[in-house]
């Protein structure tokens, strides 16, 4: 459960700093990537422990399975909230099948 919620915590820096700034069109580029990056670092603090720790549970399919749903958790509730952007139902049908991969994956 550790690494779930490390891997979340990682996610939401992540999604701001990769996406955040699409609310904030006028602001120059450069100052843009300084400031994603400085985000980044964040997210990084949590997901290199999050992999390390995960590690002893879990594969590393089966840890970037549970990063990818995470991130698609993430930035769908991100999307919506922050960025005021409908979510549609082919993206949530996408989103299904990616937890029918999940389960694939998971599979013993």
């Amino acid at each position: 459960m550790r690494t779930i919620a490390l891997l979340t915590i990682s996610n939401i820096f992540m999604t701001f700093a990769w996406y955040g700034h699409l609310k904030y069109r006028e602001v120059p580029l450069y100052k843009v990537i300084v400031v994603s990056w400085l985000i980044a670092f964040f997210e990084y603090c949590f997901q290199v422990p999050a992999n390390r720790i995960g590690s002893y549970e879990f594969t590393a399919a089966q840890l970037k399975t549970i990063q990818e749903v995470i991130t698609l958790t993430v930035f769908a509730v991100f999307s919506v909230l922050y960025l005021k952007q409908p979510l549609r139902w082919n993206y949530l049908a996408g989103f299904g099948l990616i937890v029918v991969a999940v389960a694939v994956i998971f599979k013993k």
